[in-house]
Order: structure tokens, then C-alpha cells, then sequence
């Protein structure tokens, strides 16, 4: 058939019929090497051949142009973004949730282009296959952080125009409510904690709220006992081993090798400017560290040449700084051992954090010692708690209803002489 074939003037777009069917071409801009970007498309007939022609006018008016010649599959897309970006803006474990999460992102949609044909409903059916094999809630709402994260960039790069996970609907997780520990549970723990080694350690935890790489971090360069005060300078990341072996030992997992490596620095700055901070120490955990400074002292002695000179505030009995498997352990045990509820280690930072705010503490300052670089994090970790709604409830009193006279108007019942009564 000979080819009947209309050109318009000035780069408009192009429709004609050749012997293998009806064919379009569009003028979308300038390449990077500044020749012109003109967009081929095809079909059976004239109709489906013009609507595709469209489509891509109203792509390329809208802004919404991906860049030409790139045939991305979502599988090596996410891996070039996994390795060769997020690898150096993401943290260590924020890496590794990628890392995992990628994986079920190659099995379910890896296949599909970065093209307008990838859709949400694809993205949408992969969450329910995972849910459906027994993965999480939460596992998939991680997969689908990571997708989104991932295609946000190829938008921003010109290899994708829409980002599809911006219209999915994630499954919905049901946040686990946080319950602080309470002042009797806080007692029971601290005085299970002094009679262990580091008691320090879970003092500090509850106290404080430091993060148990904060903590693990600390030197005796850090406190400055004339000031009292203690400085978060580094924290000691949690080690991702490897085989040392090259896979000899027959251990499917590398930290049980008896060759490890540990693929991390063993410390490093906290992620934001925010971590470096400098706190304040209550005077009953200043005496506690000066007595562990002591106890550390005749250890080091007993150890002798054994011993290992790291300056780390908490060790094992011969200088090394505490593991952080061990230290969640030794956390467990303390709980049992003080008949407390089970709970994370992070929640205590939960408790430090609604300590403050029972105390009146300013957000400002909240924000300084438990070292947040973004005011929203005090809504995650202060809970309102029966002492913050009582605090209010007493203000509100105090401020709407006039005092009796010989009354002291407080939450919690009322002596007749003003005094208030014991709970």
C-alpha cells in the first residue's frame, strides 16, 4: 500500500497511513543533546493512532513528559535508586526497610515499564497477593513507603510523569498505643536496676530517653561532672554482619559466623544536627554515675591486662562496649525481674518524653533533650496521661470556679480543712 502521509508546519504533530498501519508523530520538546524530541506512536486504525497523538499533546502541555528513550522496568528502576540514591540520604536502618521491602516490589510488579500503563490498581493488587501469602499489615505498608519513595524520584528525573503510588490506597495499620511506664512501675524498675551491673544504663533509658545506640555511644569524655551534664556526640549503630567465610561455614546467616564482618562503622553521627546535644542530669543520676565510675574503675583493675581502654561508659567485665542484642536482653530480664509488664526498649524513651510534658516542661526544651529535629515528634512520644489530664482539670478549676475559703481546690478529693486526700 503506498504510504499517504500528512506533515504539518512548525513540529505540530504528524498522522499517516504506511503499509504496516496508521503511525503518529508528536513534537515534544528538546532532547538533552538539543536535537528535537519527536514521539513516535502506532496503531490499526486512524482513530486509536489519533487518540494516542493526543494523549501525548496532553502530556507534553500539562509538564507531564517523561524523558525519551528510557525503558526503565520497575525492578531496575528501584534497584539504581535503592544503590545509587537513597543509599546516601537514607540511614542504615532506613536502608535496610528499603532493602527488604524492594523485595517483594521485583516479585509483584518488576516486570512493568515506568510508563502511564503502571498503574495503582497494580500496586494495589500486590498488597493484597502479600497480605494474602501471610505478610502484615505493616510489611506492606512498608512496601509501599519504599514504592512511593522510589517513584517520586523517577518523577522528579523526567523517567516517569505520574507516580502511581500517590493514588494507591496502602493497607491500614493500627497503630500500637504507647503506655508509658507509670511512677510505681518506674520505682520497681530502678530499684531492680541498682542492683545490677550498668544500672546507669536503664536509668539513663528512663530518665533521659536516650536511644540505646545513644547510649551504647556514650564515653566518659561525655560527662562533665563539674557541669552536670552529659553529651550525645555519637551513637553506635546496630552492626549488619556478613560471611567471612565466603559462605564455608554452612550458616545460612552471617552474624552466626565465626568469621563475621560487620559491613558498619562501629559509630557515627546522629542523623540529624538536632542528636548532638548536651543534657542536663538530675542529681540522684549524677551520685548513680559516680558510683558506676567507681564499680567500672575496680573492674578494670580485676580484668588487668585484659582489659580494653575504649573510655565506653557501659562495657561487659572487660572493657568492650555492650552488645546491642545482649543489652535488649538484659532489658527483658530487668522487666521480669521487676514484675513490670512487658514492653520495648524504646517505650522508655516514650516515658522520659511524657515525664516532661507531666512536668510542664516547654516543647522547646522537650525537643532539646530528647533530640528531635522535628516539633511533631512530641505527638508521637508525650502521652496524655491521668496526671496531665488531672494538671488540667485542676487549672481549669482553679481558673473557672472560686476557692471555698479554708479550701484547696485540687484534683483528687477534698479535706474539709483543704488538704487533699490520699488516693
Amino acid at each position: 500500500m503506498a504510504k499517504k502521509r500528512t506533515r504539518n508546519a512548525n513540529g505540530r504533530s504528524s498522522i499517516y497511513q504506511a503499509a504496516d498501519g496508521w503511525h503518529g508523530r508528536v513534537s515534544m520538546g528538546v532532547r538533552d543533546d538539543g536535537k528535537p524530541d519527536r514521539r513516535h506512536v502506532r496503531g490499526k486504525t486512524r482513530a486509536e493512532v489519533t487518540q494516542k497523538v493526543r494523549e501525548l499533546e496532553k502530556a507534553r502541555d500539562s509538564g507531564n513528559i517523561t524523558k525519551p528513550g528510557e525503558k526503565w522496568t520497575v525492578a531496575e528502576w528501584v534497584d539504581h535508586w535503592l544503590n545509587n540514591i537513597a543509599i546516601a540520604t537514607t540511614s542504615d536502618n532506613g536502608w535496610d526497610a528499603y532493602f527488604y521491602a524492594a523485595k517483594h516490589i521485583r516479585k509483584h510488579v518488576g516486570a512493568h515499564k515506568l510508563s502511564p500503563r503502571f498503574l495503582p490498581e497494580h500496586l494495589e493488587a500486590m498488597y493484597r497477593k502479600m497480605q494474602d501469602a501471610g505478610a502484615s499489615a505493616a510489611t506492606a505498608h512498608q512496601v509501599h513507603r519504599t514504592i512511593r519513595a522510589a517513584l517520586n524520584e523517577a518523577v522528579t528525573r523526567g523517567y516517569l510523569a505520574k507516580n502511581p503510588a500517590l493514588v494507591a490506597k496502602a493497607p491500614k495499620v493500627e497503630e500500637r498505643e504507647i503506655e508509658p511506664f507509670t511512677r510505681a512501675e518506674i520505682a520497681k524498675l530502678f530499684g531492680v536496676a541498682l542492683e545490677s551491673r550498668n544500672a546507669c544504663r536503664w536509668i539513663i533509658a528512663i530518665a533521659l530517653g536516650l536511644r540505646q545506640g545513644e547510649t551504647l555511644g556514650l564515653r566518659w569524655s561525655d560527662v562533665d561532672f563539674d557541669e552536670g551534664t552529659i553529651k550525645v556526640n555519637i551513637q553506635r549503630p546496630r552492626p549488619k554482619w556478613a560471611h567471612g567465610c565466603g559462605g564455608a561455614c554452612g550458616r545460612k546467616h552471617g552474624g552466626h559466623c565465626p568469621q563475621r564482618i560487620n559491613l558498619r562503622k562501629e559509630t557515627k553521627k546522629p542523623k540529624s544536627r538536632a542528636g548532638e546535644r548536651p543534657i542536663g542530669l538530675p542529681e540522684p543520676l549524677l551520685d548513680q554515675l559516680k558510683l558506676h565510675a567507681a564499680e567500672q574503675a575496680a573492674e578494670r583493675e580485676r580484668a588487668g591486662d585484659l582489659w580494653y581502654e575504649g573510655d565506653w561508659l557501659f562495657t561487659d567485665e572487660v572493657g568492650q562496649p555492650l552488645n546491642h542484642r545482649t543489652d535488649l536482653k538484659r532489658w527483658k530480664d530487668l522487666l521480669v525481674a521487676a514484675g513490670v509488664r512487658d514492653a520495648r526498649l524504646h517505650d522508655a524513651r516514650h516515658t522520659a518524653a511524657t515525664v516532661l510534658l507531666e512536668l510542664g516542661v516547654t516543647q522547646r526544651a522537650a525537643e532539646h533533650v530528647m533530640g528531635w529535629s522535628n516539633p511533631s515528634m512530641a505527638k508521637r512520644y508525650m502521652h496524655v496521661t491521668d496526671k496531665v489530664l488531672g494538671m488540667v482539670a485542676d487549672k481549669v478549676g482553679e481558673s473557672l470556679w472560686e476557692k471555698p475559703k479554708g479550701q484547696t481546690q485540687k484534683h483528687g478529693k477534698t479535706d474539709e480543712d483543704g488538704s487533699q486526700a490520699a488516693d
